[in-house]
């Protein structure tokens, strides 16, 4: 199995993870984690909420180690 350039990085603790999201993504995940994470103070107040760090932090840094796996990115190349 081939593993994509940006994972191999990530694997050896290089901290040179290429960004491999686009702005719209980005955008999309910080609303959804936002969303959820409200969640757990109001509303239902549901610990379940708290996942939504998950798209929240990598929308804010704009790195998705799934991406990275199966070698997408919603990212424009250069």
């Amino acid at each position: 199995m081939k593993v994509p350039k940006e994972l191999g990085n990530f694997w050896k603790g290089g901290l040179a993870m290429k960004s491999n999201m686009g702005p719209v993504d980005r955008v999309i995940r910080v609303i959804i984690g936002i969303v959820l994470l409200f969640l757990v103070f109001v509303g239902p107040k549901t610990p379940w909420g708290w996942i939504g760090l998950v798209p929240l932090l990598t929308g804010l840094i704009g790195f998705c180690p799934l991406y990275a796996i199966f070698g997408i990115s919603t990212r424009k190349s250069s």
